[in-house]
């Protein structure tokens, strides 16, 4: 008998969804057109699901988008998700949280990013930061988070191990795409990989580094190098498909190793930039 760690994990969604609808293995079969025996087999782990089935069974059970990616999963397949405008009207609710977390996380810089890490959002703390460090045309067109700290040459301002996490950032990039067939996946890689700091041998390099949610960078700051950590966490949904819910946020924010560092935001100039919220 499969103890309860090595039986299917698809077979122990099916199971449970069934019993939440009050569905018997045999009712199912034939909303299927399948047979009772197939069912349990699934359930038990000694046959496999096709996609197609997958999607059957969440039509049959009227599964919302959330359940049919957790059941896709369960059954080795890529999460369905259509992408999200998150500019669209309907997301007024989102954005203003986003702005509610933002205004809370300064003087920190902070910035929202999708999925794709593009810069959705940022606040006035890293407007005034990184308003200090690169020219203000340069910064108000950054619109990618990634361009935007590999176009900054990351060699010569990153603690020791800035390749390997150069290396991590696209191997991310080049596991979503593998994994989802997203072209804008493979297009973002394609851009970062021409950058000058990229090292040659990323992907080996990659194949040995963990990936983490945040990572040690210093600048040079008038003339004196200070040590941030850059730190990433999800804004998304809970559970084992928030990586593919819509839309895909995540919040990067640049805390101060040394925390006598003074991120003031006094300043005589108004501060501006267009992802800045009002």
């Amino acid at each position: 008998m499969q103890s309860k760690s090595t039986k299917s994990v698809f077979g122990r969604f099916l199971k449970f969804w069934r019993g939440v609808h009050s569905v018997s293995q045999e009712e199912l079969a034939g909303r299927l057109g399948s047979s009772p025996r197939h069912i349990s087999r699934l359930e038990n782990g000694s046959s496999r699901a096709s996609e197609n089935l997958v999607l059957d069974i969440a039509r049959v059970l009227n599964l919302g988008k959330r359940d049919l990616n957790h059941l896709l999963i369960a059954a080795g397949f890529a999460p369905n998700e259509q992408r999200v405008d998150f500019n669209a009207p309907e997301m007024k609710w989102l954005r203003k949280a986003m702005t509610m977390h933002l205004r809370t996380l300064d003087p920190y810089p902070a910035a929202v990013v999708d999925g794709s890490v593009n810069i959705l959002m940022v606040n006035r703390g890293w407007v005034k930061f990184y308003g200090d460090l690169v020219d203000s045309r340069e910064l108000a067109s950054a619109s990618n988070f990634y361009d935007f700290i590999f176009a900054q040459g990351g060699g010569e301002s990153a603690v020791g191990n800035w390749a390997d996490t150069l290396s991590a950032i696209l191997m991310s990039i080049q596991q979503s795409a593998l994994l989802t067939g997203d072209e804008g996946a493979d297009r973002a890689l394609t851009r970062l990989q021409s950058y000058p700091c990229v090292p040659a041998d990323w992907r080996q390099r990659a194949a040995h580094t963990e990936p983490m949610a945040s990572f040690r960078v210093q600048i040079n700051i008038a003339g004196e190098l200070k040590r941030f950590f850059s730190v990433g966490t999800m804004a998304g949904a809970l559970g084992p498909s928030a990586f593919a819910s819509q839309p895909q946020l995540s919040i990067i924010t640049l805390y101060p190793e040394d925390e006598e560092h003074d991120f003031a935001l006094q300043t005589d100039e108004p501060l501006s930039h267009p992802l800045l919220f009002s």
